[in-house]
């Protein structure tokens, strides 16, 4: 006889319904095999199941014992295969009934104790569960996560001896509850930015159209400081959104209690992250930094310092809003639709011109620093700006009338117009023949858009975006059309940052044979 229950693997984020077959035969010496691609995590399953078994006063029936992954070519990562194993095993040696667990999906980590240990993606196996119309096993841990998904029965003991009660009818587990919808509000406020009203503009444009931003300036401008208070000007998540961004995080093993929150993430990983790191992968083939940050923001503070590989790598997904990662065995896919918000200094020095003090290194110091960015991935980042150093009579100033409350505002207006229009995107996230239909400028604006791009050089991809965040400005101004003060101040937001690594590659090689000038007067090509 063959007993039968059902787990998951993962692909990336997404769940694979996995058949856990267990077959107990008599004519054989005792031997205990797993067989399905398993991974040394799920070949170490058979001694916490012998000595979770031992703990109950069971013992492992001194036969043959074959338990099959299926489908044999999936890997199978994880401990949580611990759990579906032993009920399996159980249901074939009689301990509980056959028929009582084949209509289950289950997960869970068995400790020596016999007790289960929580294991990540309950939530994306409740889902799976729910489409197929199974229940759902798993850990007491994991049950507040687990009951988001639906209707559909569920049971979360503390153990395997509650499991066995349960199944015989002396102990009846009750469904969890769903965990709460906490309230992360940041007490960050833009009152807090003396001066830099040009980035905070900035900031309200990319935050109101979902646009990709950059911010150039010297150290302690505030770049960090307008990034960290971006999260704060977006609305809310949606309901689809938020079981998204849970998912991912439940494969993470982010969630905690079952508790969710509708502020988007907001991802600040250190410049020193791998590949695997950001987009995710490795031998556990987890989510990156990029995905975790899915509907919300990742920034990348001191921008030339990443790895370029690491930085080119984003560029995917900064247009298609998924990662795709190829292994020798299988395609896994991330999603990452993520608002990139990005910051760095004007040159490895950091000085850059600021206060009138020019760089050591002279033009020199900038063209090396800015040609670590390839021109491709500055190309797909929409608002790109210059943030000043703060001067003394900026910190002098009264708090700005306008906070975080009055800019969010005017940002939700502008996202549902932006919605209603464009069928529940953002104009960041526009395909290119939609955005030709609601994106297209008066005479005048086409006009000073084409001039300015003949002028500044700019791809037919800068091209696009600058529509884009034109599109945006015209909806913050209420406006259905796109005006030519739309397209000019879209242009200002976008630096020519081609032209000023030519003027730069130019500028290095004829100062190349001079020694490099280090005096105050010095001029530094971001600022050309």
């Amino acid at each position: 006889m063959v007993a039968r229950i059902q787990t998951i693997a993962f692909e990336g984020a997404e769940a694979r319904r996995v058949d856990v077959q267990v077959q107990v035969m008599s004519a054989s010496r005792p031997h205990f095999t797993i067989v399905g691609l398993a991974d040394k995590a799920v070949a170490e399953s058979r001694e916490r199941v012998r000595a979770a078994f031992a703990s109950l006063g069971l013992h492992l029936p001194g036969k043959r014992v074959i338990i099959n992954l299926a489908p044999a070519d999936l890997p199978k990562e994880g401990a949580h295969y611990d759990l579906p194993i032993a009920l399996g095993l159980m249901a074939a040696t009689g301990a509980i009934p056959t028929d009582a667990i084949e209509s289950f999906v289950a997960m869970g980590e068995l400790a020596l104790d016999g007790t289960i240990a929580s294991v990540p993606g309950a939530l994306p196996a409740a889902v799976l569960a729910n489409t197929y119309d199974f229940g759902l096993i798993c850990p007491a841990a994991n049950g507040a996560e687990a009951a988001w998904a639906g209707d559909l029965p569920i049971l979360a003991p503390h153990s395997l001896v509650q499991l066995l009660n349960h199944f015989k009818g002396t102990q009846v587990l009750s469904r969890p509850i769903a965990g709460e919808i906490v309230d992360h509000s940041s007490t960050l406020d833009m009152r807090d930015v003396r001066g830099q009203e040009t980035a905070k503009r900035a900031l309200e444009v990319a935050a109101a159209g979902g646009h990709n931003l950059l911010m150039i300036g010297p150290p302690g401008s505030g770049k960090s400081m307008l990034a960290a208070r971006l999260p704060g000007l977006l609305p809310p998540l949606t309901a689809k959104e938020l079981l998204d961004v849970s998912m991912v995080q439940s494969v993470a093993g982010l969630l905690t209690r079952g508790q969710l929150s509708r502020e988007r993430p907001y991802r600040s990983p250190h410049h020193s992250a791998s590949m695997a790191a950001m987009v995710g992968g490795g031998n556990k083939a987890k989510p990156g930094e990029a995905s975790l940050a899915h509907r919300g923001v990742l920034f990348l503070d001191e921008l030339p310092e990443f790895t370029p590989s690491v930085l080119d790598s984003l560029r995917q997904p900064l247009e298609t809003g998924e990662i795709s990662v190829a292994r020798v065995n299988a395609h896994v896919r991330y999603p990452a639709r993520f608002q990139l918000i990005a910051a760095m200094n004007p040159c490895r020095c950091g000085t850059g011109g600021a206060n009138g003090v020019a760089c050591r290194r002279g033009i020199r110091c900038a063209a090396d620093y800015q040609s670590r960015i390839s021109g491709p991935f500055m190309d797909r980042i929409d608002i790109q700006i210059d943030v000043p150093a703060v001067t003394p009579a900026d910190l002098a100033l009264p708090p700005s009338p306008e906070g975080t409350a009055e800019i969010a505002a005017r940002v939700a207006q502008a996202r549902i117009i932006q919605m209603d229009r464009n069928g529940g995107v953002t104009n960041a996230e526009l395909s290119q023949d939609r955005l030709d239909h609601v994106a297209e400028p008066d005479a005048d604006g086409r006009k000073l858009l084409i001039q300015a791009a003949e002028t500044l050089g700019l791809t037919a991809r800068g091209y696009h975006r600058v529509l884009r965040v034109a599109r945006t400005l015209a909806d913050l101004a209420g406006s259905e059309t796109i005006h030519r003060l739309h397209i000019a101040e879209s242009l200002s937001h976008r630096r020519v940052h081609n032209g000023m690594n030519k003027a730069a590659a130019h500028n290095y090689q004829q100062n190349s044979s001079k020694p490099s000038t280090t005096g105050r007067n010095t001029k530094n090509p971001f600022y050309s």
